[in-house]
Parts: C-alpha cells; sequence; structure tokens
C-alpha cells in the first residue's frame, strides 16, 4: 500500500504506528450552513481512504470533529436569531443527512467541538508551562511559533518569513500572515453570550507581562512567586479544537490525517505545532490532502454565481432520483485522482446519471438471467480466472495511493465483461451469483452501486390491472394500443420486462 505523504512529498509504503489498530482523523464542517459541493470531494475521497484499508484488512478507527463554534458559526447564529448550539445543531443534521445519501460511512467518533472545552483547556496549560504559549494584552492566549522546531514543514513555508512576536487572532488567514496564532480567544461583545469562563495558571517567565492582566476578560483569582491563576472570559481559537479531539480519541499519536488542501495552512500546521508542543512526539505519521473542485474551469464563488450545494443540485434534478444523483455525484467525484484538481459540471454530472443508470441495467440483467438460468454447472477454471484478473487488477489501483480513475476502468471493463457475456448467454447458475457477488466486492470501496433495486417488491394490485389489459391489447396484436398503456405504467414508475418466458413488471 503506497501513500503520498503531503508531509515528506514522497510516495510511502504504509506501515501503521500498531498493529491493533489504524487511527485515521478526519477534519470535519464548521457547521453554520449547508456544507457545498467543494466540501464534499474531500469527504468523498477520505470515505475511499478508509473504505479501501478496511478492505484490506486494517482495523480503521475515524474520528471526525463537528466545528460548532468558530467565527463563522458564531456570526450566522446571531443573524440566524438563533442560539448557537439550536443552530449549530441544525446544520450538524443536515451534514450527517448529506453524507448518508452520498454513501459516506460515517465517523466512528462525531465529535462537536464544544464538548471538548476541558480538554482544550488543559492542553493550552501544557503549553503555558513549557513555554510554548503566552497571555498577550488583548486577553487572549497564543502560541508562539518560534517555540516549533519545525513550524511551517507542512505547509513548506520559510523560516525567514515567518513573523514571530507577530499574532494573529483570526481562525483563518493566508501564508504570508504566519504569525503567532491563538489558543484561546479572550471575548469580544461580538460574541455575544458565546464564551466559557476558563482557569488558567499564567507562569511568570520571561514571556509574563503585567499589562496582559489589565484586559477586561481577565480575572484574577490568586497569585505566587512563580504564577498567577486567572479565569479568561473567552472561547477556544478554531486549531486547538482538533488538536483536542485527537487526543481525547486517540492519545498522543495518530496514523492518518486527512482533509482538503485548503487546510493545510494554517489550520493543520498549527495542528502539529501545537499538538507536538504538549506530546514531544510525531503528531500524524502521514498527511493526506485532496485537491481542490473547480466548477466550469472556475473557482467556485457565490459572486461567480456557480456556488451549489447538494440542496441546489436535488432542486435541480427534482426528477432524476435520489440514488441515481447522489451516485452520480460521487462518481463525478472518484473519476479523478483524489489529490488532482478536478472540474464539476452539470454536463458531466448528466452524462454520470446515464453510467449509473447502466451499473443498474446491468445488475438487474443478472439478476433476471439468474431467475430463468437451469444451467446448475461449476465455474469454469476460465471463468475464475477472469475474475480474480479483474479484482487483482481493482486491488492493484487502490493500493497505489487511492488510484480510484485507474480503478474504475478495471470496474468498466468488467461491467463490459458482464454485459457480453449475458448477451451471449455464457453464465451458468453459479456463475452469475459470482458475478454478483464481485461487484458487491468492488462496492465495498467505490458504493456507486444500488442493490436495492434487486429487491424483490410487491407490485400494486392497480398497476397489475393495467398490466394486464396491455397483454390483452398485445395478444390481440393491438400494438399501438399496447405501448400507450406501456407509456402509462412508465409515467406511474413501472416498466415492462419481455423475456423467453413472458413478460413482468419491474420498478424503475
Amino acid at each position: 500500500m503506497k501513500i503520498q505523504n503531503t508531509k515528506t512529498r514522497k510516495l510511502e509504503e504504509f506501515r501503521p504506528l500498531s498493529s491493533r489498530e489504524v487511527k485515521v482523523y478526519l477534519c470535519g464542517p464548521t457547521v453554520y450552513n449547508y456544507a457545498h459541493i467543494g466540501n464534499f470531494r474531500a469527504y468523498i475521497f477520505e470515505d475511499i481512504v478508509i473504505r479501501t484499508l478496511r478492505f484490506l484488512g486494517y482495523n480503521v478507527v475515524s474520528t471526525m470533529n463537528l466545528t460548532d463554534v468558530d467565527d463563522k458559526t458564531i456570526r450566522d447564529s446571531q443573524i440566524a436569531g438563533e442560539s448557537l448550539k439550536n443552530f449549530t445543531e441544525k446544520y450538524s443534521k443536515i451534514f450527517l443527512n448529506d453524507i448518508k445519501n452520498l454513501n459516506i460511512i460515517p465517523a466512528d467518533n462525531i465529535v462537536p467541538v464544544t464538548t471538548l472545552i476541558p480538554e482544550m483547556t488543559r492542553m493550552i496549560q501544557t503549553m503555558l508551562n513549557r513555554k510554548n504559549a503566552y497571555l498577550s494584552d488583548d486577553g487572549s492566549i497564543y502560541f508562539d511559533i518560534k517555540t516549533s522546531k519545525n513550524y511551517g514543514e507542512l505547509a513548506g513555508l520559510e523560516k525567514q518569513n515567518l513573523k514571530a512576536g507577530a499574532r494573529v487572532d483570526n481562525d483563518e488567514y493566508e501564508k504570508d500572515s504566519a504569525s503567532d496564532f491563538v489558543l484561546w480567544k479572550s471575548w469580544k461583545e461580538s460574541d455575544g453570550p458565546n464564551y466559557w469562563l476558563e482557569e488558567f495558571k499564567i507562569p511568570k517567565n520571561e514571556r509574563f507581562r503585567k499589562s496582559s492582566l489589565q484586559n477586561e476578560n481577565v480575572e484574577i483569582v490568586k497569585e505566587n512567586d512563580s504564577e498567577i491563576i486567572v479565569k479568561i472570559k473567552g472561547r477556544p481559537g478554531w486549531h486547538i479544537e482538533c488538536s483536542a479531539c485527537n487526543m481525547k480519541y486517540f492519545g498522543q499519536q495518530i496514523d492518518i490525517h486527512m482533509g482538503g488542501i485548503d487546510l493545510i495552512f494554517p489550520h493543520h500546521q498549527n495542528e502539529i505545532a501545537q499538538t507536538e508542543a504538549c506530546t514531544h512526539k510525531e503528531f500524524s505519521k502521514y498527511w493526506i490532502h485532496s485537491g481542490h473542485l473547480m466548477v466550469d474551469g472556475k473557482k467556485m464563488s457565490k459572486s461567480a454565481k456557480n456556488f451549489y450545494t447538494l440542496k441546489d443540485l436535488e432542486e435541480k434534478y427534482l426528477e432524476v432520483p435520489k440514488s441515481t444523483l447522489y451516485r452520480a455525484i460521487r462518481l463525478s467525484y472518484i473519476s479523478g485522482k483524489y489529490s488532482t484538481q478536478i472540474d464539476f459540471s452539470f454536463s458531466k454530472l448528466e452524462s454520470n446519471f446515464s453510467v449509473v443508470n447502466s451499473f443498474d441495467e446491468t445488475l438487474k440483467n443478472i439478476s433476471r438471467e439468474l431467475d430463468q438460468n437451469t444451467d446448475n454447472r461449476l465455474p469454469s477454471q476460465e471463468f475464475s480466472d477472469e475474475l480474480q484478473i479483474f479484482l487483482g487488477e481493482f486491488l492493484e489501483s487502490m493500493e497505489d495511493d487511492f488510484n480510484t480513475p485507474e480503478a474504475l476502468s478495471v470496474f468498466h471493463n468488467f461491467i463490459k465483461f458482464v454485459n457480453i457475456g449475458l448477451k451471449n448467454n455464457s453464465f451458468c447458475k453459479s456463475e452469475l451469483n459470482s458475478l454478483l457477488e464481485i461487484a458487491k466486492t468492488f462496492d465495498q470501496i467505490l458504493a456507486i452501486l444500488d442493490f436495492s433495486i434487486l429487491e424483490k417488491q410487491e407490485v400494486p394490485e392497480d398497476i397489475l390491472k393495467i398490466f394486464e389489459q396491455r397483454n390483452i391489447f398485445k395478444k390481440n396484436k393491438d400494438f399501438q394500443k399496447a405501448d400507450e398503456i406501456r407509456d402509462i405504467l412508465i409515467e406511474k414508475g413501472y416498466k415492462i420486462i419481455d423475456s423467453r418466458d413472458g413478460s413482468y413488471l419491474e420498478k424503475i
């Protein structure tokens, strides 16, 4: 298994820290609005990684945070006139429903970061004790980036360009603003009722300034010769949230940390700095990042009028079954290599509707043939060898840094093999069963097939009566009326299948 490690910029053999389990962390959404289609490019790639590792036999344990307190959640909850808790819970539920529709396996641990305040304050206290953090005049606690030996390594920053001593309290900022970043943000009027009053011990070391105690949000509780105990009215910075989440659920080290390329700086870089300051160990062995999603060749933005959520796509394609729509979206994303920039367009998505429908039709054809086939031979050696080749090539692609385009090429060749064999009546009953099983095997990773379509369903009595009328017209060679009834049945969600053993109805 080979993985392109962002940190080392090398293709490396995957060797987990422990044979018992593989610890995987996913940076979750900031739940202040509907996630957009660019966000889901990262979540689908992360799902592919986890599915592949589990398929290969690794015991993967995954954790994802939900950022339910930050600049954006506070701002937009106030605009909406809702409490932060109610506001973020609403969008958390929407997000979890979205990933379910996209066949994304939920993380084993899904953690709202407001449940991690004790873990965050403990980590911040450790950094204060070790001189990695300091209380500033604005009442906030900052991480001192010059104390981090390898700060900037993940993001490819030059040491000489770092602004040690300068401070930034925004959650997001550009590389040219790399400065000491905030761990605990002193309350501002714009935060409204969203704050915690947390206790910290401020060491009287060379970083200590008496002026930092003058801020109205800093309350002195106790003082001795070596430290001052204070309570600070505020809230956590964005970056400490994920570090605390990892520490609580995984401990000091993890195997894989994933996210979109836009998170490399400052978020992931700052995660490394603060976590390793607390543990003195390498935080994550492997870092994997997905590329950007463009829309019609342009960066997605509301001003460019090419900004879409899954809700927007549902409304645009009301006539398309939800299963088809979401599987086509997933197929659109995994058709490109995760680490590259991919381009989304409605024409490509609509083309994938047809591709997904063709997969469905192949599964149905296998099922129909199974119902009629009476050849009870064992699978031939040639057939078994062919399936082994397909499976081997598929796994070889996935073990090559999760190369889904190559894996999909193998899958398409498999579908072609099936369709040709069905057309030529080449398969015995046991071979047909094997075809369904290997399709399920591929789908353990791809998750673009819908096997529920093979479940037998009761046809309503009124539909059966219409169907019987059609058969009478056909028997009497009144093909015009028979075709009219066929169209009526299609409108009602059923299509007629004419086989060598007669005709029957199938739910569309």
